[in-house]
């Protein structure tokens, strides 16, 4: 009974053990997860069909019998080989250590690779390593959803920035940089670039471009043309545009340079704001299939903000620009009023002076440049402003320019102004006249004195009605009205070369010539009492009326600086006047004082000379003189104090000296003066 008790537990043990290797082989064969066992020199001992599946091999018989490094952990996943002494399986053998990694990629029998999580796990009898059990998993999922999470995040981190970006830069090139800085860790490229669309020109203009990649044409401030860009069919469809090979895909102009210069693929989208298109962004590379619709859809994000941005920065700098133009205009204004106008409506009735005011009720409704001819001293912009007055446009400011008054390094800024930075000096943008008489009416007086390259750009003006603020590559559009004045002959100047014929033609559209004082005379009562009772109430002083003889006087002489002679004549004359009736000294009008006309008689010029001597009048004091004579170098070059012939030329002194010694004087001349 004992003996056969023994041979039971016995056959029991056998068939509990082989059932146990059954069991194992059964587990092994139905574990997803691959594994393989190996001895300590890496030969495979035995391997489940998962791991026979994840190396690509059909049975794991395949695997028996060879070494696994070798087989499938040869190489790196960057393609460089993988020693086996480096290998971790390996050197946990030589540690007697268990391992696990997961940054690893295993390569199956097609010689393509999947990355790889595994554990290692050491078989040890009597101290000494056997071998290891190895356990690994394909984890390309995994790798890909964490890739697909890291990027979300890095879009979500650019997106974040770019809105930042939005917040803190309101200038173009400054958020453009902004933008490519926030986009570079997400999309590659070589350079990046903003196009805004130009409805006045039905074009499209690179408001900023960034990037490592420059070019010679892509440039800011470049204006193509619907059918020269790829943009047009972006801006049209408002669609992203994707170019993985530019070589065989370019369409249009545009792409054809690109590809000249070197680029492979590029992405476009446009940049809606609320259902409606205001340009594009685009970002180009040098490398083939660079960009694919995944990144389209990302960059269309971002160009959805990059359109809030623009418009902001748009604002702002409309707000900015309305904001300074504001400024000038009162500033102007303020100038305007403290100004003294020569008078406040015309005055008179004389035949010639009613030919020229009809010419003016004809011409004023209309835009119609208009170029005035007259002596200094007629009034040539009092019928400028009756002319602007009388438009349509006389809801906005005529602004006045004196062309000999602004020397002539100043004249192209002050007519156009000029950017920040344009020269020495430039510490901020100055907006020039043109640009303040936007929709309004530019008064420019005594445009003969305009030199020739300053002329080629009025030109422009008057032709394209856009400029060029000095120092800027960007033009400005203006609805401007011109009137021009000039007490020179135009023609002539024309013939000698010192004016361009095809600015005189422009110009010369409505000429209207005004008559001088002398062929007005029987005006020049009604403009005495008219001067009287403007002094009279200024200075103070109670005047009824003017002496027969005096009144005389004054109709018969010539009056050389005709209007504005007039009323310094008059002015003076009531400072020195000492009784309610104004008499005119001999010594505020030499001519008229000697005889009642030009007609007088050598006789009585004689007796005259010998009361003269009987009876001397009083020296003249210095500050006199020197007033006298600058009068008479001011009548002499036409009223110009600056340029060859103007009157500082003749006294041999600079403009500003002369300016100041005027002011001094009391002798009035220009009101622009150089700022």
């Amino acid at each position: 009974m004992p003996f056969s008790k023994d041979n039971t537990l016995r056959a029991q043990a056998e068939d509990i053990l082989l059932n146990s290797d059954e069991l194992n082989y059964l587990i092994l064969d139905s574990a997803s997860e691959a594994i393989c066992g190996c001895d300590s020199e890496g030969i495979c001992l035995f391997s489940n069909p998962s791991a026979a599946r994840m190396l690509g091999y059909d049975h794991p018989a395949e695997l028996l019998g060879k070494n696994m490094h070798a087989l499938e952990h040869h190489t790196r996943k960057d393609g460089t080989p993988y020693p086996i002494e480096e290998c971790p399986i390996y050197i946990g053998f030589q540690k007697n250590e268990n391992v696990h990694r997961d940054d690893e990629v295993y390569w199956r029998k097609d010689g393509t690779s999947f990355p790889v999580e595994f554990w290692s796990h050491i078989v040890i009898r009597e101290g000494k390593t056997l071998g290891a059990v190895i356990t690994f998993i394909d984890i390309t999922e995994r790798k890909q959803a964490e890739a697909a999470l890291r990027k979300s995040e890095e879009q979500n981190r650019s997106l974040l920035q770019i809105n930042n970006a939005i917040i803190t830069n309101l200038t173009q090139q400054a958020l453009l940089r902004s933008i490519s800085e926030a986009l570079r860790p997400v999309i590659s490229f070589d350079r990046c670039a903003i196009t805004l669309y130009q409805p006045e020109r039905d074009s499209f203009r690179f408001l900023a471009v960034e990037g490592e990649l420059l070019s010679d044409y892509f440039r800011t401030g470049l204006v193509l043309s619907r059918n020269e860009t790829c943009g047009s069919w972006v801006f049209d469809h408002q669609r992203p545009l994707v170019r993985r090979d530019l070589e065989k895909e370019q369409q249009y102009p545009n792409e054809r340079r690109l590809a000249a210069e070197g680029i492979k693929s590029m992405c476009v989208v446009p940049l809606a704001l609320q259902g409606r298109c205001i340009g594009f962004l685009s970002v180009v590379s040098v490398q083939r299939d660079r960009y694919s619709d995944e990144d389209s859809v990302f960059l269309q994000e971002v160009a959805n903000q990059v359109a809030l941005a623009i418009q902001n920065m748009q604002s702002y700098q409309e707000i900015a620009s309305l904001k300074a133009r504001l400024e000038s205009e009162n500033v102007y204004l303020r100038e305007e009023l403290r100004t003294e106008h020569n008078f406040e409506e015309i005055v008179g009735n004389s035949p010639a002076l009613l030919r020229a005011l009809n010419a003016v009720e004809q011409v004023a409704p209309t835009d119609s440049t208009v170029l005035i001819y007259g002596e200094t001293g007629t009034g040539k912009e009092l019928v400028a402003r009756a002319i602007h007055n009388r438009s349509t446009r006389n809801g906005r400011a005529l602004v006045s320019v004196n062309c000999s008054a602004i020397s002539a390094g100043l004249v192209e800024s002050e007519l156009f102004g000029h950017v920040k930075g344009a020269f020495t000096g430039a510490l901020e943008r100055r907006i020039g006249r043109f640009e303040l008489a936007n929709g309004g009416t530019i008064f420019l007086d005594e445009i003969g004195e305009l030199c020739l390259e300053t002329q080629v750009k009025l030109l422009r003006v008057l032709q394209e009605h856009e400029f060029e603020p000095v120092g800027s590559s960007h033009p400005l559009h203006v609805d401007v009205r011109v009137i021009a004045a000039t007490n020179r002959n135009l023609r002539e100047a024309v013939q000698s070369g010192r004016f361009r014929s095809d600015l005189f033609y422009r110009l010369n559209v409505f000429p209207l010539e005004l008559p001088p004082l002398r062929e007005r005379r029987s005006d020049i009562p009604q403009l005495v009492a008219f001067c009287l009772s403007q002094f009279s109430k200024r200075l103070g002083k109670k005047i009824d009326g003017v002496s027969r003889e005096s009144m005389e006087n004054l109709v018969n002489y010539p009056w050389p600086g005709n209007i504005r002679e007039l009323q310094n004549v008059i002015e003076r004359a009531i400072i020195l006047s000492v009784g309610p009736t104004l008499r005119l000294d001999r010594d505020l009008m030499p001519v008229a004082a000697a005889a009642k006309g030009t007609e007088a008689s050598e006789a009585d010029a004689s007796e005259d000379r010998q009361a003269d001597l009987k009876s001397p009048k009083p020296l003249l004091t210095l500050d006199e003189v020197e007033r006298n004579h600058i009068l008479a170098a001011l009548q002499h070059a036409g009223g110009v104090v600056d340029g060859p012939k103007g009157a500082a030329r003749i006294l041999n002194r600079h403009p500003n000296t002369l300016r100041h010694r005027m002011d001094k004087l009391g002798i009035k001349g220009s009101r622009h003066r150089p700022s």
